[in-house]
């Protein structure tokens, strides 16, 4: 394959790496690419088939080297954990909600269907504590 050729697919790799979600795989391909290219611009004039595994000899010892490195560095500011978790909010009920029975309740300006886990009905206006959410279901107590 000739020089160019190696560096337009390594070019096209590193495309197809900045329009896919981040696995940084993609883009160890493209360098190896690039590199067998430049090795054969250079004058290091070698069969197809020693280019081809050449390229994937570099490819596979940079994925191993480098991908987790570079994962940890551009994920690093990623939080673990949920971000904005509902649970241990106060809800208003938007109507009376008797126990185990289901109604309507207002968090954070939208209304959603609340199940009463407590022991206790709810009465309208009043706030209640959300235990848990599913869905678009808070479970809640007074």
């Amino acid at each position: 394959m000739i020089w160019w050729a190696w560096l337009v697919a390594g070019l096209v790799l590193f495309g197809l790496e900045a329009m896919s979600a981040g696995g940084f795989y993609v883009v160890f391909f493209g360098a190896g690419a690039v590199v067998v290219g430049l090795l054969d611009l250079a004058g290091l004039h070698l069969s197809l088939l020693l280019q081809g595994l050449l390229f994937v000899a570099i490819s596979v010892v940079a994925v191993a080297l480098f991908r987790k490195p570079l994962l940890a560095r551009f994920q690093k500011g990623i939080p673990t954990h949920k971000v904005d978790s509902l649970a241990g909010q106060m809800a208003k009920a938007l109507e009376d909600i008797p126990v185990g029975g289901r109604g309507t309740a207002e968090l954070r300006g939208s209304s959603w269907t609340a199940q009463n886990v407590g022991t206790e009905p709810i009465l309208r206006d009043a706030r209640c504590h959300v235990d848990r959410v599913d869905g678009l279901t808070l479970y809640v107590r007074a």
